[in-house]
C-alpha cells in the first residue's frame, strides 16, 4: 500500500530527501520558477519531518503517520532513526 510506505521510516526519509532536493535545486536556479519549486519542495520535506502523510485522508486513513502505521500494522518504525545499539554492558559475551 502506497500510504503505508509513505508513513514508514523509509518513506519519510524518501519524502524528506526529495523535498530537500527540490528546495536546493529550486534555489540554485535564479528564477521565479525555481523559487516556486523550492517552496513546493518544502511540503514533502516538512511533511516527512513532522510525520504527516497528506495522502492519508484520500485513502480513508488518518493524517498523522503514527496513526497510519498503527492501522496498517507497521510496528517499531516511529522514529526516523533506528533504535540505538545496545550498550557494551548489555551485549552478550562471545565465548571462544
Amino acid at each position: 500500500m502506497m500510504v503505508g510506505f509513505m508513513a514508514s521510516r523509509t518513506g519519510r526519509w524518501t519524502r524528506m530527501l526529495v523535498g530537500a532536493s527540490l528546495v536546493v535545486g529550486g534555489l540554485s536556479t535564479d528564477s521565479v520558477k525555481g523559487k516556486m519549486m523550492a517552496a513546493l519542495g518544502l511540503v514533502p520535506l516538512l511533511a516527512g519531518a513532522f510525520d504527516v502523510c497528506l495522502f492519508g485522508p484520500l485513502f480513508g486513513l488518518p493524517l498523522k503517520g503514527e496513526a497510519i502505521r498503527r492501522k496498517v500494522g507497521l510496528i517499531g518504525e516511529d522514529s526516523l532513526l533506528p533504535h540505538p545499539p545496545m550498550p557494551l554492558t548489555e551485549r552478550p559475551t562471545l565465548l571462544h
